[in-house]
């Protein structure tokens, strides 16, 4: 790979392609916080469900707590997104649902993300179900010692072996598409 070539450039999201602008453009402090990661992608202050979403895509990514986004973790994040291999992107998606960070899922952990999902994506969809008929039908088939929790093994192993739930857990429920549709808002 020549100096030209970028090992990121399908990534786009910190090119200089018009996507998105570069980082230190935006963010000339080195951080990036929760209100401009909003305000780049587009997000209404009046969509509760649209918030709530980017907020927990912003919690993921801010690795060190700091409740901002440096420019490795800028980086990191839409790489994932976009380039990802699968085992990372569901790695990502239980930390996603993980919003205590104990290392299992609980049902209203799942059920949270299940409903934010619902009302952004799932309402259009052919997915005839409530998000708690979801989170429930989700942990009868991934819950596999019934304690009532989903461990990291138990998500990996349940989204690997059914394409219903791993189109629900690991959140491409179009976050890629999601991501991208609202780079192309940006002028």
């Amino acid at each position: 790979m020549g100096q030209d070539e970028s090992p990121h450039r399908g990534a786009g999201l910190v090119s200089d392609s018009g996507t998105v602008p570069p980082f230190m453009k935006e963010c000339p402090s080195g951080a990036l916080h929760l209100h401009e990661f909003k305000r780049i992608f587009g997000v209404q202050s009046t969509s509760v469900e649209e918030s709530l979403y980017i907020e927990t895509i912003f919690h993921s990514f801010d690795t060190n707590k700091d409740n901002a986004l440096d420019f490795l973790e800028y980086v990191a994040a839409p790489h994932l997104l976009l380039r990802g291999n699968l085992e990372d992107r569901l790695k990502w998606s239980f930390k996603m649902y993980d919003k205590d960070g104990n290392g299992k899922l609980d049902r209203q952990e799942v059920k949270r993300l299940i409903k934010i999902i619902h009302k952004i994506k799932l309402q259009r969809s052919d997915i005839n179900m409530t998000p708690s008929e979801i989170c429930d039908r989700i942990f009868e088939l991934v819950d596999n010692n019934n304690d009532g929790q989903i461990s990291l093994s138990e998500f990996m192993e349940g989204a690997q072996k059914d394409e219903w739930v791993m189109n629900l857990l690991k959140l491409d429920v179009n976050a890629t598409s999601w991501v991208l549709h609202n780079c192309e808002k940006l002028p």
